[in-house]
């Protein structure tokens, strides 16, 4: 049985409360009916990774990304899946024209690692960062309501930028399942070995090796904000709230001298909350929309 369309974003928003932590923050400040279109979006990239973790068998994950495909696909058509976050997912899609393409990339990317865990070139990491995080910029534009097609650019750098900023971060936690994002052609550069890094040896090399990564964040941070334009400035705040916040972890990690070994970096809870009212306000002040009310099944208003 179909389960009901409120009912399905009322579990989307559910999800994205209670494991959407940075996405979450930066939904608050949305609009009703563009917070649930978030949500569902986020509800599917949650879904896609639960299936990529949930063995430790790749085949086993890859056929079940296989059929989570297949199901999406199906949805999107207007089928009845049985999975009850899809029906807002396939309602966002329509009623935001999200190009169903962008759905297959993403998965794409949650099916590399399943098979990749090493990567030789940064070129080769820039794929990966794109198809796990780019992507999602390119699938909320939409939700935003950009008006330039130029606004694809700050979408694809931001995304890597996100997703650098992850990795910096989790390397620990990475190289304990046996993951090493960092290229190896860096790793070489620097003098720091696969080992090194497996062992969590905080040595001089890797400080110069961080100091280079975080720089190479910080130039896709930049090319993000630089093209973004004034235009489009009112649809983003969402994304500017969520590029603060990483900008701010990415910040604390260079305050640490890099030093991602002895504790996990991280953005406090009301820190990102003080971020997310700062841009709520600004962006309040200047336009009336924030406030409009929506529930599921309303129309939609015009996107831009």
């Amino acid at each position: 049985m179909n389960t009901p369309l409120a009912e399905s974003y009322r579990l989307c928003g559910k999800i994205a409360r209670r494991t959407g932590k940075n996405f979450y923050y930066s939904f608050l400040v949305m609009p009703a009916e563009k917070r649930a279109a978030m949500c569902a979006i986020y509800a599917f990239m949650r879904r896609s990774d639960d299936i990529a973790d949930s063995t430790a068998n790749p085949d086993v994950a890859a056929e079940g990304l296989r059929q989570w495909r297949a199901t999406v696909d199906a949805a999107l058509r207007g089928e009845t899946t049985g999975e009850p976050t899809l029906p807002a997912l396939a309602d966002t899609v329509k009623r935001y024209r999200i190009e169903p393409r962008y759905f297959h990339e993403l998965l794409d990317g949650t099916e590399m690692d399943q098979r990749v865990t090493r990567y030789q070139t940064f070129d080769e990491l820039y794929r990966y960062c794109y198809h796990v995080a780019s992507v999602v910029g390119l699938v909320v534009l939409p939700v935003f309501g950009y008006k330039d097609k130029a606004a694809l650019v700050p979408a694809e750098a931001c995304g890597i930028a996100f997703q650098l900023t992850n990795i910096l971060r989790d390397i620990k936690e990475d190289a304990k399942r046996g993951r090493i994002y960092i290229p190896a052609e860096d790793l070489r550069r620097f003098g720091y070995t696969e080992e090194d890094l497996l062992a969590f040896r905080y040595t001089p090399e890797f400080v110069n090796l961080m100091r280079f990564e975080c720089d190479r964040a910080s130039k896709y941070f930049d090319i993000a904000r630089a093209a973004l334009g004034n235009e489009d400035k009112r649809f983003f705040f969402a994304a500017r709230i969520m590029w603060s916040i990483y900008a701010h972890t990415l910040r604390r990690i260079m305050r640490s001298n890099y030093n991602v070994f002895e504790r996990r970096i991280s953005v406090p809870g009301l820190l990102k909350v003080l971020i997310a009212f700062r841009y709520w306000l600004s962006n309040t002040l200047k336009y009336s929309w924030l406030g409009r009310s929506w529930h599921p099944g309303n129309p939609s208003p015009q996107t831009e």
